[in-house]
């Protein structure tokens, strides 16, 4: 039996994209035509008028379709998400960046594959134009190294642009980790998953907020998240060091009582500086996995609302769902 759509919600992270927003909700407005919808679109702290711009379209529309959360401060991509994910009312969401590298036209494609019974429906990159070599390079190594290390499956050459089913955000909203990647948790959290090819186009102004050392981080949080791989390996490399140094020392014995042994610090230092060099890298792993457990325990808030329906509201709404928990997800 098909579904039925009661609402559907689109969740747009927008930071700094002033040139961008109008076309962005014209082209929303477009695809959506006889489409029950709701545009829930988070400011994340811009600095260039976005947010006052995005407040003028959301007063224009006479329907009152267009949401928008202003956050504090920026917060990241994938916090700007979680914090429209749990303002989203619809029955089906879509998560969508608000740049126009993803088309808004594809989103009949993903809701026709929820009618089906899909619960979660991933767009999957056919083409991305507009995007340098090393950046389509990085994409393809992290996606191999994730398929390799991560605990759960992840669809290949696909971002944050996916259907969710209302079942899958209210999952979802049930982790509130602070290290948060989006397409692993929705991938843990389970449910039938179904991916839509679809031809990403170039970016339509402004610039990229997706730096190098951004997408370094990003991909630290994706494997350190999923995966124990990295303190694995760190556990048998030590083992291995360990295990020559033991195989060595009867060598040395026999060299030094043989009179081959030659005195001297270059293979002493060299040994200390393997050793030293190996130690450090250990106690990195192990320092990246530690400061995310002290990230956790001090139990801050994902993200702060500047203007919009903060959590305030929603506990004065509903004061029995007062606490830790994200505000409550309403159809």
């Amino acid at each position: 039996m098909a579904r039925e759509l009661e609402l559907l919600s689109v969740v747009a992270p927008m930071l700094d994209e002033l040139a961008i927003a109008p076309r962005f909700v014209e082209r929303v407005t477009a695809a959506l035509h006889g489409l029950p919808w709701e545009l829930v679109v988070v400011d994340d702290g811009s600095t260039d008028g976005t947010g006052e711009r995005l407040d003028e379209l959301a007063a224009a529309d006479p329907a009152g379709r267009i949401r928008v959360v202003h956050l504090s401060r920026s917060f990241g991509h994938q916090m700007a998400l979680t914090a429209g994910l749990d303002h989203a009312r619809g029955n089906a969401v879509v998560l969508i960046d608000g740049d126009l590298q993803d088309p808004p036209e594809a989103i009949p494609a993903l809701l026709e594959r929820w009618r089906d019974g899909i619960d979660v429906v991933v767009a999957r990159r056919r083409d991305r134009p507009g995007e340098t070599r090393f950046k389509l390079a990085s994409a393809r190594w992290f996606y191999a190294l994730m398929g390799r290390l991560a605990q759960v499956p992840l669809e290949p050459n696909a971002g944050d642009f996916r259907l969710l089913d209302r079942q899958v955000v209210d999952a979802l909203a049930e982790l509130r980790e602070r290290n948060r990647f989006l397409r692993g948790m929705t991938a843990w959290v389970g449910f039938a998953t179904e991916a839509v090819e679809y031809d990403r186009e170039a970016r339509g102004g402004g610039a990229t907020k997706f730096s190098l050392r951004r997408m370094v981080r990003f991909a630290l949080d994706g494997v350190a998240s999923f995966s124990h791989v990295p303190l694995q390996i760190a556990t048998v490399l030590g083992l291995a060091i360990a295990a020559l140094a033991l195989a060595l020392l009867p060598l040395t014995v026999v060299a030094r009582y043989a009179g081959i042994y030659d005195r001297g610090v270059p293979s002493l230092l060299f040994a200390i500086l393997l050793i030293g060099g190996i130690q450090l890298m250990t106690l990195g792993v192990i320092g990246e996995y530690v400061g995310r457990i002290y990230d956790e325990v001090k139990r801050r808030p994902l993200y702060v609302v500047r203007k919009g329906e903060s959590h305030a509201q929603v506990e004065e709404e509903h004061p029995d769902e007062v606490g830790d928990s994200p505000p409550p997800l309403r159809r």
